[in-house]
């Protein structure tokens, strides 16, 4: 998938009224799962995004490359996020949903794998999608 079908796909399914705020949704969301997953894991799915995009996982890496990822909760994840983009945090799930989603079209079953580094209630954001509930 190349950088301007990615965004896209993240603007219409999310209902966001431009790009620009498809790519603030991208950016908030991915720096923050970059924080949260081992680096490896990390650099392993930016491989396999276009990348402007791959790179907002990266941007938060840490001991060059040789960091363990941040431990936190779905929580402090959406904080994170809604922090970043500038958004209300129930407006920051959704959006976050949505990226996940296209982040795991996009790539070859890497999801797969960062599923594994997350706790069970970060596992239901990324499994979430962008239709139905969070339960």
């Amino acid at each position: 998938m190349k950088h301007d079908e990615f965004i896209g796909q993240v603007q219409a399914r999310a209902q966001l009224p431009s790009r620009g705020a498809a790519e603030a949704a991208t950016r908030a969301t991915l720096e923050t799962l970059g924080e949260r997953v081992p680096e490896n894991v990390a650099d392993h799915l930016a491989s396999q995004l276009p990348g402007e995009i791959g790179e907002h996982l990266r941007r938060t890496e840490v001991m060059g490359g040789l960091g363990t990822g941040e431990r936190f909760d779905l929580h402090e994840f959406v904080r994170r996020v809604a922090d970043r983009g500038r958004v209300d945090e129930p407006v920051a799930v959704y959006q976050a949903r949505v990226v996940l989603e296209v982040t795991d079209e996009a790539t070859e079953g890497i999801m797969d794998k960062v599923r594994l580094q997350l706790p069970d209630d970060l596992r239901h954001l990324v499994d979430a999608g962008s239709r139905g509930d969070m339960t």
